[in-house]
């Protein structure tokens, strides 16, 4: 017998203790746990990726949500900006009419009391005028009848 019998002969042995022992059930069992851990990994993986997704879509459209807030903020101080502008500027014109229609009220009444003034002017020098050619014209006698005649005009005039 040579060494290549001895050497299958051992061989089947050695199969048979492998298959008495039950490792090809052993090594079955492994690799099924193995698949089952893979599996659950796998599964987890899957689920983790979901989530991950859901977390995306949902800062996304915060995000959007924040851009669309931020632009109605920008436009909500862009509007009372105007307003403001445009309440300035009428405040601004209104102002300026008050004190316009104030400077021509001045104006008018500094006219008006230059006028009087002139005219009281011009009735003191007419008097003076007046009196000195009165006074240069009438003689003593005749303004002595000019006097009593006009008593006698403001006795019956009071009578």
């Amino acid at each position: 017998m040579d060494a290549t019998f001895w050497a299958t002969v051992a061989l089947v042995i050695f199969l048979g203790i492998m298959i008495y022992v039950k490792v090809p059930g052993m090594i079955t069992k492994s690799l099924d746990d193995r698949a089952d851990r893979i599996r659950d990994e796998l599964e987890q993986a899957r689920r983790l990726r979901e989530e991950a997704q859901e977390l995306l879509a949902e800062y996304q459209r915060k995000r959007k949500e924040a851009e669309k807030e931020a632009d109605d903020i920008v436009a909500a101080a862009k509007h009372e900006a105007e307003l403001l502008v445009g309440e300035a500027k009428q405040k601004t014109e209104e102002y300026v009419a008050r004190r316009t229609a104030l400077a021509e009220q001045k104006i008018a009444q500094a006219e008006r009391e230059a006028v009087n003034e002139v005219r009281a002017n011009a009735v003191d020098i007419a008097v003076a005028a007046a009196r000195k050619l009165l006074a240069d014209r009438v003689d003593a006698s005749v303004a002595d009848n000019l006097f009593k005649s006009s008593v006698q005009d403001l006795k019956t005039k009071l009578n």
